[in-house]
């Protein structure tokens, strides 16, 4: 077997272990794929060797499918981390990981304000003018206005495009940030930058478990938690564009 060992040690790389482990549960009903963990030591993470051969129609409708069995989970809180995490986790990218506060909550909207949103707002180099209109929008999570009534989903959480391998026997899942959190955050996320065929996955994603009616209006809403870690960690204009989103919607 060949092997790829990325430099990520200590307590996050036991992080991406113990959320590819928590993603994989699901492999055997149906679910998407994973890459493989061949071993963890103080040189870094040691998995199997992907090798691409690019997406096409068929196999983006089948990851569609096997996404939405992925994303089954039963007896969690919003918010929690893989099973038998403890303490928060981590997201963002390598060279600056942020903490992921996986504290569990009552209902989505509660979780998605004070875990994703607003633990992030602080170190995002907004003013007084800026923090007020998260706390605008997280106050309607909180009060329950963009409820759908879907049950708590098991979360890629960082699934944007580049975390998705198209190999000759379908897509692989890697770097996982992974979290209980709303089906929609993950497929939201995969439309943020951009994925081949992402009709199609929706598509096959629907044949399996249909969204909520309005799934497209709160697609930039989703997506705000991760264009709001991109402020902290880059700022400029991701900085600006989470702002007009949460204008947008609080």
């Amino acid at each position: 077997m060949e092997t790829f060992t990325k430099r990520t040690t200590g307590r996050p790389a036991h992080w991406e272990v113990a959320g590819l482990s928590w993603l994989a549960e699901q492999k055997s009903a149906g679910g998407a794929d994973v890459v493989e963990v061949v071993g963890l030591d103080s040189g870094g993470l040691t998995e199997s060797r992907v090798v691409e051969t690019g997406a096409s129609p068929d196999a983006a409708s089948d990851f569609g499918r096997r996404l939405a069995v992925t994303h089954d989970v039963h007896d969690v809180n919003w918010g929690e981390g893989p099973r038998g995490w403890e303490g928060s986790g981590y997201r963002g990218p390598n060279q600056r990981l942020l903490d992921l506060p996986l504290t569990p909550q009552e209902s989505w909207g509660v979780m998605y304000a004070e875990n994703q949103l607003m633990s992030l707002v602080p170190d995002a180099g907004y003013d007084a003018t800026g923090v007020a209109v998260f706390e605008r929008l997280a106050q309607r999570l909180r009060d329950g206005e963009f409820e759908t009534g879907d049950s708590p989903a098991r979360l890629h959480g960082d699934l944007w495009s580049g975390n998705l391998m198209w190999t000759s026997d379908g897509c692989v899942l890697i770097d996982p940030s992974a979290h209980v959190g709303h089906r929609e955050t993950d497929l939201a996320a995969l439309a943020l930058f951009g994925c081949p065929y992402l009709d199609r996955i929706i598509n096959g994603y629907n044949e399996v478990h249909p969204l909520a009616g309005g799934w497209g209006e709160r697609v930039r809403l989703h997506q705000l938690s991760m264009v709001l870690m991109h402020a902290v960690v880059f700022g400029g204009g991701y900085r600006r564009e989470a702002l007009e989103i949460a204008r947008a919607y609080g």
